[in-house]
């Protein structure tokens, strides 16, 4: 459905905290063997460090891995040893003004970032498919600031897609909930959704 409407990419949730989606290993390395070029499969991770993160992806057999916790660094760097041939998307969660301070961490080992509306400051960690937007005015600071493409996510919908390509200006979004109903992806919301981004991208041109 998500490739018939146009998808670039398709998101594989793996075991993570929180949020919607999660889909057994064997099925995502299912699906990623399916998946048509040039569509790219993403597998998204909450794992930790370089070598657990390099053996899901070798075991999923996907072409990107979205990681979705702010890892130390040096896993950041280390994965980008181990799994060198893989497109890593590190996303970063807008609590603050203070996810600026992390670009230089993380791009001289990432190919993009993503922004998301997580709190892995939280108590109770959240790491995305929150529904919660976040600030756009720091999104757009980030874009600004990036030497990598940006991808944004976080509460977007059908209805507020267009604004936030205006706003934030992403290389990309990303969405999950807000094109669900009872956690099933909804065919009308999704034709809504690449609609409104392409007159988005048009007024954009």
């Amino acid at each position: 459905m998500a490739i018939a409407a146009g998808a670039d990419a398709l998101g594989l949730v793996g075991a993570m905290p929180s949020g919607p989606g999660p889909i057994p290993a064997d099925l995502i390395a299912a699906i990623a063997d399916a998946v048509p070029p040039p569509v790219m499969s993403v597998l998204l991770t909450s794992a930790e460090t370089a070598t657990e993160i390099a053996a899901q992806v070798a075991e999923a057999g996907v072409a990107a891995v979205q990681i979705v916790r702010h890892i130390d660094p040096a896993e950041a760097a280390a994965l980008a040893r181990l799994s060198p041939r893989t497109r890593r998307l590190q996303v970063i969660h807008v609590e603050s003004e203070a996810a600026l301070a992390l670009i230089p961490l993380y791009a001289p080992h990432s190919h993009a970032f993503l922004l998301d509306s997580g709190r892995p400051s939280a108590a109770e960690v959240t790491l995305g498919g929150t529904g919660l937007v976040h600030d756009w005015a720091i999104s757009a600071a980030f874009v600004s600031a990036s030497p990598l493409p940006v991808f944004l996510a976080g509460g977007l919908n059908p209805g507020n897609v267009g604004d936030a390509i205006r706003r934030v200006r992403p290389f990309g979004v990303d969405v999950c909930s807000g094109l669900r109903i009872n956690g099933q992806l909804d065919a009308r919301k999704l034709q809504d959704f690449m609609a409104a981004v392409a007159a988005a991208d048009e007024m954009r041109a």
